[in-house]
């Protein structure tokens, strides 16, 4: 019966890793829909042709698979046996045939377990249950958003095949993998589902999000056990590297790459390592990775055992690893030695790849190790003989040397006369000067120069120079050049409260004294009165050899205007004056011809009782004048308080006249002596005496 034969057919196809090819879906449709409504079905004869069309052609294909599943599948029934035996309950299976037509997979559609029950009398004995367990059984169960462990079917360039378990498989891209590039069929990785189907019946898998989702608790615990792991290095970043460790962005500081300094970062992106999580900051979710731990311990146990071999004094071969500004770092095989600046070279160098370059091989000597702190003192230079020991035993003070100055300093510059034989010179032995002055007033580093040798002393390896000796000291004719009285141009150094120091010429100086700026002016201090770097015209008033020094003047250059001015502001002489400064005790006058004279506040009285204002004109009676000390000393309100006295002084004299005059008047008209009364004797006197204090005040 062809109703026996679709009902074997159709529990026993295999369903899993087939592919089909549709029939005609009208057909099965309409069908289906007509068994529902009616117990027997007509089916028209061009559907019956249909169908019987297909089971014929996929007949060949389904009777293989039915005999490994141990199912018999009857000859398809001609077409009038099909009409006649086809009942309602049974729905049509749909059969697919692959394009090469090797493999058929037949659609589960819906059954009617308890009618196919009762009906096949040859199936085995097995029941709807049995069937649908060992059904159940070929399939995992799995859910989407969830993650599983899948293993890599297969691979090509662009997606990696992964099967876990389920009807079937799913695509991953092989992006997400860079970071594991020994990833091969069969590894089992872990896979997050995103969809169990899509639009087209694919499931939709992610390696990235599995990753993600468990990431931060297995960085956790490779902190905490300390574990090696492997991560990809994506990008360069300031100070390191950019890691992908289980699909978190770690970072690898650069120092922590490698043992040995980094030169060139970008060989390292691209490439899978294997590091050990040093670091975790759970606030901002951070994690530190390093290289370097890795080979650390194992180069630690390589340290003590050459260390424990290293002595003082002994000869090794290096390599050059890195170079600093301090000095250079030396692989001795395993661990490091440190050649200081100062021991590279017995000549004096401004930085070590003058030296030695990267990479270079070369023998050096231990100098010192410390076993705590593994720390290798190493030289080179003291392969070498000392400089010193080679130098000429001709060469004695008072020699001429040519050298370069290599080093500056306040108080002088060293000079090299040969490699690694240095001498300084003072800043002293500079210049004839007794004027303080730095050394970078006379050389400056890299100048070729030539000195005299002062002192030499080849146990301590020391030398003197002088660049001044080989010059003509200007004091040994000091007395025919720069006479007492001579005039000349000097150039203001320096200043002091006291007076400007000025050179005449290189190693003759000479003091200005504050008193001998100016005839005229009231001088505070120098910079009133010029500039360092000026000019100024001086005439020689004193030489002391002894200290090399000379007293200079600027105002002798003129005659002295102060015997002038003893004629013309003489003492009780009233000038017209000008209030140019006031202060506390007194006031500066300007008078004329440039001179100043001082009044004190008693003296600035007017004499209306007010005080005296600034630039007010006024006239001033010269009550002082010191020619020595260039002072005048004034006042205001003696001008009319002496007016005043003149007047009254002149009364008085006129009054004692008249009674001098009656006096005498009375001796000659009056008794003789005799008779003059008491009273008469003591007016007369009192009357001399007056006359008498009045000629005083007028001298």
């Amino acid at each position: 019966m062809v109703e026996n034969n679709i009902e074997d057919l159709e529990p026993k196809v295999e369903l899993e890793q087939q592919e089909t090819v549709e029939t005609p879906t009208a057909v099965v449709e309409e069908t289906v829909a007509t068994a529902e409504v009616v117990e027997e079905i007509v089916v028209p004869v061009e559907a019956v042709e249909e169908i019987v069309a297909s089971v014929e052609e996929a007949e060949d294909v389904v009777e293989p698979v039915a005999q490994k599943e141990e199912v018999a599948v009857e000859a398809v029934a001609p077409e009038e046996a099909i009409v006649e035996e086809f009942v309602a309950p049974v729905v049509i299976p749909v059969v697919k045939k692959t394009k090469a037509a090797k493999t058929v997979v037949a659609e589960p559609a819906v059954f009617d377990w308890d009618a196919l029950e009762e009906e096949d009398k040859g199936f085995s004995g097995k029941t709807k249950n049995d069937l649908e367990s060992l059904y159940e059984a070929t399939l995992t169960t799995v859910q989407e958003k969830e993650v599983v462990e899948g293993r890599v079917i297969s691979m090509n360039k662009r997606e990696v095949v992964i099967d876990i378990g389920y009807k079937s498989d799913g695509i991953v891209s092989l992006n997400e993998f860079r970071y594991n590039p020994e990833l091969k069929p069969k590894d089992l990785v872990e896979v997050y589902i995103e969809s169990l189907e899509d639009l087209k019946g694919q499931m939709i898998l992610s390696h990235k999000k599995a990753r993600a989702l468990r990431s931060w608790d297995r960085v956790n615990e490779a902190l905490d056990k300390d574990e090696v792991i492997k991560g990809y290095i994506k990008c360069r970043t300031k100070g390191g590297m950019i890691v992908d460790v289980f699909g978190i962005e770690a970072f690898l500081p650069g120092s922590q790459i490698d043992v040995k300094p980094i030169r060139d970062y970008d060989m390292y992106v691209g490439k899978t390592m294997e590091f050990k999580v040093v670091k975790i900051n759970h606030e901002f979710r951070n994690v530190v990775v390093s290289h370097k731990a890795l080979i650390e311990a194992e180069l630690e146990l390589q340290k003590k055992e050459i260390i424990s071999k290293l002595e003082k004094g002994q000869v090794l071969e290096g390599t050059v690893k890195n170079i600093t500004s301090y000095g250079v770092f030396i692989d001795l095989g395993g661990v490091d030695g440190l050649i200081h600046i100062t021991d590279l070279s017995w000549g004096r160098i401004t930085h070590p790849n003058e030296i030695v370059e990267l990479d270079q091989k070369l023998n050096v000597v231990i100098l010192d190790f410390d076993d705590e702190k593994k720390r290798i003192a190493l030289g080179l230079k003291q392969l070498t003989p000392h400089p010193w020991d080679s130098l000429g035993g001709e060469l004695k003070v008072g020699d001429s040397v040519k050298g370069k100055v290599v080093v500056m300093a306040d108080y002088g510059a060293f000079v090299e006369i040969a490699a690694g034989v240095e001498g300084l010179i003072h800043v002293s032995e500079m210049s004839w000067s007794q004027h303080l002055r730095s050394a970078q007033d006379f050389l400056k580093v890299g100048d070729p120069i030539e000195a005299q040798i002062l002192t030499l002393d080849r146990e301590e390896r020391k030398m003197s120079l002088g660049i001044k000796q080989l010059k003509s000291d200007p004091w040994q004719e000091i007395d025919s050049v720069f006479g007492v009285g001579t005039k000349h141009k000097a150039t203001v150094r320096n200043f002091t409260n006291f007076g400007v120091f000025v050179e005449i010429q290189e190693g003759v100086d000479g003091l200005i004294h504050i008193s001998d700026l100016s005839w005229t002016k009231k001088i505070k201090h120098p910079s009133e009165f010029t500039s360092i770097g000026s000019e100024i015209d001086v005439v020689v008033l004193d030489i002391d050899k002894d200290n090399r020094r000379l007293s200079l003047g600027h105002k002798q250059l003129e005659e002295n205007p102060w015997d002038v001015f003893e004629t013309i502001f003489s003492v009780d002489s009233v000038h017209e004056g000008t209030v140019v400064e006031l202060f506390d005790k007194g006031a500066t006058i300007a008078l004329p011809y440039g001179v100043e004279g001082f009044a004190t506040p008693r003296h600035l009285v007017k004499e209306d009782g007010s005080q005296a204002q600034l630039e007010e004109k006024l006239e001033f009676k010269v009550i002082e004048f010191s020619k020595a000390a260039k002072r005048i000393i004034l006042s205001h309100s003696r001008v009319f308080e002496d007016e005043k006295k003149a007047e009254e002084t002149a009364k008085r004299k006129t009054q004692a006249k008249t009674t001098t005059k009656a006096v005498k008047q009375v001796k000659e008209t009056q008794a003789p002596m005799e008779k003059t009364t008491l009273g008469d004797i003591s007016e007369l006197a009192a009357l001399r005496t007056q006359m008498e204090a009045d000629e005083q005040k007028e001298n």
